[in-house]
């Protein structure tokens, strides 16, 4: 009973439309329609407009990075070194992927960029190398 009513509905696959045919009229007229240069595409000004630059806008957040950020980038960074990543430093003898990103970040070398969403939904980009980042890292290596 269940077989009969399974077969009689229709899925919709044997009588798809045909493709329609484009006519030959209509071909020349996409044609002469594209070669209006005197007209300026507004999407090929945007595209100039992205290659002069992001636009330098005054920020609102801190310069200075969190230890929530540093944490969250120096683990990034050392999962990124013990997975075989370019290192960004001369190695000094260090083999600790963690070790070798607490380097890099002294040195400003980490290739990261920093997204803080603002509570309006909008966000500022900041790279770690624009950062100021706390001696931190020295009381936990043993420096100076």
């Amino acid at each position: 009973m269940a077989d009969d009513e399974y077969n009689e509905v229709d899925m919709g696959y044997e009588d798809e439309p045909p493709e329609p045919e484009i006519e030959e009229g209509a071909e020349d007229e996409v044609d002469a329609n594209n070669n209006n240069d005197d007209v300026p595409d507004p999407l090929l000004d945007a595209e100039e407009k992205e290659e002069q630059g992001p636009v330098k806008r005054e920020r609102k957040t801190s310069k200075y990075m969190t230890k929530y950020e540093r944490a969250r980038i120096l683990g990034t960074r050392a999962l990124q070194i013990s997975m075989n990543a370019p290192v960004m430093v001369e190695l000094e003898g260090e083999t600790d992927p963690l070790e070798i990103a607490m380097k890099e970040l002294r040195e400003r070398k980490i290739p990261f960029t920093i997204r803080r969403y603002l509570p309006d939904g909008s966000f500022e980009d900041w790279g770690v190398d624009e950062l100021i980042v706390e001696d931190s890292w020295k009381r936990q290596v043993g420096g100076d």
